[in-house]
């Protein structure tokens, strides 16, 4: 893994996303100190920042590709500017990294072998995942998932077990590793989506193309899970209220919801349009019937 586009996007988290690449060219180091040498080029779409985020990542990583966001991308759409940017330079793999995750100091020797196993068991080159963790508790945080019940959308994530790679139907992208070759094949991130769900579609539709996705064995860094029930404190919200945060991106963003299911899961598209008005008109009633409680801090 000689050249990897480093792909990321951010929005007034400076410090955050310096003391992520802070970690990732300290794992180069790592790696090129045990025989790996890899080259680095940033790719950041810096969406609207006001506390000079891209100034400051500019001046510490000289290497850095800065690309202007209007501030209203979020972070599918942000993802697909760093990765737009990237292809105007061919490179050999893109490194998808969200700018709220440290990587540990081997995460890419991890990536490279993941390489190496997929070509070796598979003939062909594959997407690599890395999970993260809580860095307090090191409870899992992202992963990927299998598809258990296509009509249900029932999943099973799947857990790094310390030993093998591990298949998975879709993954998260605060670590993923997509070799230019995949790209050839299935292009980029797909357009539609605001906040969430473009890595899953991207995973997906790898699948589609019987490209393989791969959970690598061990945990490759942390990061806080972000994304507490966007349902809780409903009950006390205005009708208007609630509407908004269903198809807010940093709420429900329920319109990526809706692309995401009528792409993949066509037969439940239906049940989740429906159900998305019933809890906004219902919340109470959704709430207790499902038990969704407060998240504990």
């Amino acid at each position: 893994m000689k050249d990897i586009a480093v792909l990321v996007t951010c929005h007034n988290r400076k410090e955050k996303t310096l003391e992520c690449l802070e970690r990732l060219f300290q794992a180069r180091e790592f790696s090129s100190n045990n025989g790996q040498d890899s080259t680095l080029t940033i790719y950041l779409t810096d969406d609207g920042s006001s506390d000079g985020t891209a100034k400051a990542v500019a001046s510490r990583f000289p290497q850095s590709k800065i690309i202007k966001g209007s501030g209203n991308l979020f972070w599918a759409n942000g993802m697909i500017s760093s990765w737009e940017a990237a292809l105007k330079n061919r490179h050999g793999f893109y490194l998808l990294l969200n700018d709220d995750t440290q990587v540990y100091e081997d995460v890419l020797e991890h990536l490279a072998k993941a390489h190496e196993y997929c070509l070796r068991t598979y003939g062909k080159p594959g997407i690599y995942i890395g999970a993260t963790e809580n860095k307090e508790d090191h409870q899992l945080t992202y992963s990927g998932a299998v598809v258990t019940n296509y009509i249900l959308a029932s999943i099973r994530v799947v857990r790094p077990d310390g030993h093998n790679f591990q298949r998975c139907d879709f993954g998260n992208a605060n670590i993923m590793l997509v070799p230019a070759e995949v790209v050839d094949r299935i292009g980029i991130l797909s357009k539609g989506y605001t906040h969430g769900k473009a890595d899953y579609d991207y995973t997906m539709k790898a699948k589609k193309a019987d490209i393989p996705s791969l959970i690598c064995p061990v945990v490759l860094g942390h990061c806080a899970f972000d994304h507490d029930h966007s349902y809780v404190g409903w009950e006390k919200m205005t009708y208007a209220e609630r509407k908004k945060s269903l198809f807010s991106p940093k709420g429900v963003d329920f319109r990526s919801q809706l692309k995401f299911n009528k792409k993949f899961f066509p037969l439940r598209y239906p049940l989740v349009w429906l159900s998305g008005y019933f809890k906004i008109m219902f919340p109470k009633f959704y709430l207790k019937r499902f038990e969704v409680v407060e998240h504990k801090k």
